[in-house]
């Protein structure tokens, strides 16, 4: 799994390829390759390690043409190297496939494919599909039914892309699952296949999505869409509103610093046409939420992986407190193992930056086939859960390159609280007066992310003081404990620090036994309903030799005195305290991870969007 680039018209295919999986290498991976339709023969370029390492081979042996496929690999079957790069070809060397998923029951039909004669050159699962396809090629002479026959044999979740000399006027793919998404590009007497976006918005913003179970045949000139079993579908292009600079690093030097900086922007973005600062209104239209909906709701339920779990269990206090509206937050992975209990007046609602990770779209799936209502945030329009979802809210973050989410984070919990003022109205739980509060606070967040921002330098210098570190404990409370959890993922995730994020209060039962003057303690304690007892923390945490590094509140005169370094922050309705409360530890996390001369974008074993389980 990871990235597939592919292209048919009349540029160098091996150059748009190139240049797409470069547009997708904040999603990881290990290996690369192309495969080039050359002078009516398919022509493979592929080598382990980076992208770099495969425009080299292609430097030394140059391949061109019109039509071709790439791909970049995170190894599931087999080592990274270049006999397990893909792209994978078939004994006959008339088709060649990229492919993401894992084929569940590759064993039994690598060993059916060896028993009928074919020799297989890679350790990988993926090569059985290619072969799959040769055999039903042999026998209809025609790739679009060949692989249609072949996908019927395997199991799983896959994206598959394919390629034959025999017929070199289309690309072939398809899609059965989650594993990833498939987005092709319309262009003029051009067309693109990817499976994200980036890697193809330079040359166009008219894309097509594949649906679960759909085969799309690719020529230069047109976009046929059909469903496994044959069924000719309508397309619905979207046209896509990035533009190709929002996915360059400009005068940053990681994604991740640019991303973490775009957050004025993004949250400004979050709430435009979204938020009447004079009737005192929220308006989420693409929810499909009616106020007899809203009463008919007794519980959300929601599901996430990761950085969107953490901003989930923030929603959950946004949402009970403001719209006093029950709420459980699940790990999306975990979801569908416990048998929840659902129904018709359920909602689930998915976070998903991606909105194709695995685990929060079969976490979904499960929630359909129970009756609950399903609702997803997401980034990426058009991705699988927003087209799963009988509602959704996009972010509206634009393109996040960094593996390490950042204002994919922020953006959901504006949308969160966005989410709970429009319930509380829609529900009668609001009082009128409170409503014109809390989104008249709304109005104040761009400006105070501004500020955090402004305050890197701070950060920097403290950055310093942990860079040696290698165990740091994260504390918060209330609405500001999962801020603890983001934080130290953020640390642990860039920098390779162990990190650990705890509720304040459950210190004592474990985590004290940690702190010492090895162990930095970095605490949220801002002036919120919990400054009291984030002091007491404080304390405790200073009685054991700990190193207490505060966030604190603009004009704190107490914290100060305890603490060994302190973070300030500009005051923060408390509500929407952890929208500022997070800038400064992404902020932290970064530099550490930059001065230690890490790769802070593509961070080791990671990957932007976790396409199989």
């Amino acid at each position: 799994m990871c990235g597939i680039v592919g292209y048919i018209g009349d540029r160098d295919a091996t150059l748009v390829i190139l240049n797409g999986l470069k547009r997708l290498e904040y999603r990881g991976y290990d290996s690369a390759g192309l495969a080039i339709l050359e002078n009516s023969h398919i022509e493979i370029r592929r080598d382990a390690g980076k992208l770099s390492r495969l425009s080299l081979l292609v430097d030394e042996m140059p391949v061109h043409g019109k039509l071709g496929i790439g791909h970049t690999r995170w190894a599931t079957h087999g080592e990274p190297s270049a006999r397990n790069a893909h792209p994978h070809m078939g004994m006959t060397g008339d088709v060649v496939l990229v492919h993401n998923g894992i084929v569940e029951n590759f064993l039994e039909l690598k060993e059916e494919l060896t028993a009928e004669g074919v020799v297989f050159n890679s350790d990988t699962d993926s090569e059985v599909i290619v072969h799959l396809i040769e055999r039903h090629y042999s026998q209809e002479n025609n790739l679009v039914e060949a692989t249609r026959l072949a996908l019927s044999f395997i199991r799983g979740a896959h994206s598959v892309v394919v390629i034959s000399s025999r017929e070199p006027d289309k690309i072939v793919a398809a899609r059965i699952g989650n594993a990833g998404g498939v987005v092709i590009g319309a262009g003029q007497n051009e067309n693109f296949i990817a499976s994200d976006i980036p890697a193809i918005l330079e040359y166009t913003r008219k894309m097509v999505f594949l649906e679960s179970r759909q085969i799309a045949v690719v020529s230069s000139t047109d976009i046929k869409i059909l469903s496994l079993e044959g069924e000719v579908i309508q397309p619905h292009i979207h046209t896509i509103n990035w533009d190709a600079a929002s996915a360059e690093k400009g005068e940053y030097r990681h994604f991740m610093q640019k991303e973490i900086h775009e957050q004025v922007r993004s949250t400004t973005d979050t709430l435009a046409g979204r938020v009447d600062f004079k009737t005192g209104h929220i308006r989420l239209p693409e929810l499909n939420l009616t106020e007899e909906k809203a009463k008919n709701i007794q519980k959300i339920i929601i599901i996430a992986c990761g950085t969107a779990f953490h901003a989930g269990m923030v929603g959950k206090t946004l949402i009970e407190r403001i719209a006093r509206l029950p709420v459980e937050v699940d790990i999306a992975s975990e979801f569908r193992y416990r048998d929840p209990i659902l129904d018709e007046k359920t909602v689930v609602l998915a976070i998903s930056q991606s909105g194709e990770t695995a685990d929060t779209l079969a976490a979904m799936e499960e929630a359909r086939s129970k009756g609950a209502t399903l609702w997803s945030i997401v980034n990426v329009v058009g991705s699988q859960a927003m087209r799963l979802a009988n509602g959704y809210i996009a972010m509206q973050s634009g393109p996040e390159i960094g593996v390490a989410s950042t204002k994919a984070y922020t953006a959901p919990l504006i949308d969160l609280y966005m989410l709970a003022v429009l319930l509380g109205d829609l529900r009668g739980s609001l009082k009128p007066p409170d409503q014109r509060k809390l989104i008249g606070d709304l109005r104040l967040i761009p400006d105070l992310v501004g500020q955090c921002l402004e305050r890197e330098s701070q950060i920097e210098d403290i950055a310093g003081v942990l860079l040696n570190t290698s165990h740091c404990l994260y504390l918060g409370r209330g609405v500001n404990m999962p801020t603890a959890y983001e934080g130290a993922l953020k640390l642990k995730e860039i920098s390779y620090i162990h990190a650990e994020g705890y509720p304040a209060g459950e210190m004592k039962h474990g985590p004290i036994a940690l702190i010492d003057r090895f162990m930095p303690v970095i605490a949220i304690a801002l002036r919120d309903p919990w400054y009291e007892k984030m002091l007491s923390q404080v304390e405790q945490a200073k009685a054991r030799g700990g190193i207490v590094i505060a966030l604190a509140t603009d004009g704190d005169e107490r914290l100060p005195e305890i603490a060994d370094h302190v973070i300030w922050l500009p005051y923060t309705p408390w509500l929407l305290s952890p929208v500022t409360a997070v800038i400064p530890l992404q902020l932290l996390a970064y530099h550490i991870a930059a001065r230690r001369g890490l790769d802070v974008d593509q961070p080791r074993n990671l990957a932007k969007s976790v396409t199989v389980e």
